[in-house]
């Protein structure tokens, strides 16, 4: 079949590669002039099978409510009177029950779980290079509080399989040699040893070259004006570039635009739940090994991943719910920097570089991946913080959904349809 993908970040190019390996003839369009160049381009550098909960969780508004209220707090809202804003918190509320944090969870840990069997293939095929590591997770607790809490998610990492070790602090250590010089800090933290790292940037840019010496085309710098819909299914898009429009034709279209999916289907009356929720990283240059993580640690207290890449240190986090705004505010570097010179003392935070994104966040923190009730239109979409740790399964999925085929995992409970 003739398939368009709408988005060429990580999520759009690892389908883009998986329905050219199926034998489809693949074209991808994107605004920007390369792949990754929005959310995907500078995120935490995380790949969290076995670290990736809901953010939708018992106990979260109130601590909300704390963190409103903190210096460097993890979350930030910018209220407006907005009815997609108001609808989607709404609904996440909705979903701070053990019962639906169950559920959700166990959904999240069935395609992360997927997706690093995806990734480990994928990469032994095409022998990508991306600054990759496989050695962990480590969810960092400075409160015996925070340990004590972290038992639901040892609960759903166990019933899931999932490999995991609660540390105490010289465990922590044992892990992440560094943080010997800040002991007193920490009192211990649950490490997911299957968790990997690596740049998504370089990965997605990577795994493009490998799609176009598939065949796939990528329409770079053309605009995306809307799908081109008859009798109830899906004939192609309307896209502009240079001023000029063009309909491109097409059997199937997959829509991976991140936070800006609800804003092309919505015409359609496909009513998508997610919500853009804007994230920030720094990029450090490593001075001194010694005294940067192995792996990824994960700030329990400020919500942020600091993470190695290569000869960089990846600090990213934060939830600010503001609308589709993309500015940088000097506050939430402050916090990122506070973070990382707290727990990995010695690195010149002067040198780094900062960034945001827009996450595309549903409410109950799984992913839509599937059909719509528009023939040939399918979405992959709504991964908020785990694209990149969820791109690969995610991709395998929509490949065998367009090609007719049954998927290799249960996906029907991912599709939009679960919001009626």
């Amino acid at each position: 079949m003739k398939v368009i993908v709408l988005g060429a970040g990580i999520l759009g190019v690892t389908s883009a590669y998986q329905l050219a390996k199926a034998g489809h003839e693949v074209t991808v369009v994107d605004r920007q002039p390369g792949p990754a160049l929005e959310t995907s381009f500078a995120n935490a550098g995380e790949v969290s099978f076995g670290y990736c909960s809901p953010w939708a969780a018992p106990g979260i508004p109130a601590k909300a409510m704390k963190w409103l209220f903190m210096k460097h707090a993890p979350l930030i809202l910018r209220p407006k009177f907005d009815v997609a804003m108001l609808s989607w918190m709404a609904r996440m509320l909705s979903n701070c029950t053990s019962e639906r944090y169950a559920i959700n969870k166990s959904r999240m840990l069935r395609l992360a779980d997927y997706s690093r069997i995806a990734l480990a293939e994928l990469r032994a095929e095409t022998g990508i290079a991306y600054d990759e590591r496989m050695q962990g997770t480590l969810q960092l607790f400075r409160t015996q509080q925070q340990l004590d809490a972290s038992a639901k998610d040892v609960k759903a990492l166990a019933a899931d399989g999932i490999p995991y070790e609660v540390l105490d602090r010289d465990g922590c250590i044992r892990v992440e040699p560094a943080l010997k010089h800040v002991r007193d800090k920490i009192v211990g933290g649950l490490l997911t040893p299957k968790d990997e790292t690596g740049d998504c940037f370089k990965f997605t840019n990577a795994l493009a070259a490998k799609a176009e010496a598939l065949g796939v085309r990528f329409a770079y710098g053309t605009t995306i004006e809307g799908l081109d819909v008859e009798a109830g299914r899906v004939r192609g898009v309307i896209t502009a570039r240079d001023r000029e429009r063009e309909r491109m034709s097409a059997d199937a279209v997959v829509v991976a635009l991140g936070s800006y999916s609800p804003l092309l289907l919505k015409p359609f009356g496909i009513k998508l739940p997610v919500y853009p929720v804007k994230g920030y990283s720094l990029t450090i240059p490593i001075i001194d090994a010694s005294r940067a993580p192995e792996s990824t640690v994960m700030d329990e207290t400020y919500k942020i991943a600091i993470t190695r890449l290569g000869d960089r240190i990846r600090v990213g986090g934060m939830a600010e719910i503001s609308g589709y705004t993309n500015d940088l505010g000097l506050a939430r570097r402050s916090t990122l920097e506070h973070s990382v010179t707290d727990l990995f003392p010695g690195g010149d935070v002067s040198k780094a570089s900062f960034w945001s994104g827009l996450r595309p966040m549903t409410p109950d923190g799984t992913p839509v991946i599937g059909p719509t009730k528009i023939k040939g239109l399918f979405l992959n979409t709504g991964h908020g913080t785990l694209g990149w740790t969820m791109s690969t399964g995610s991709a395998r999925l929509i490949g065998d959904l367009v090609s007719g085929a049954k998927p290799e995992i249960d996906a029907r409970d991912l599709a939009v349809s679960r919001y009626g």
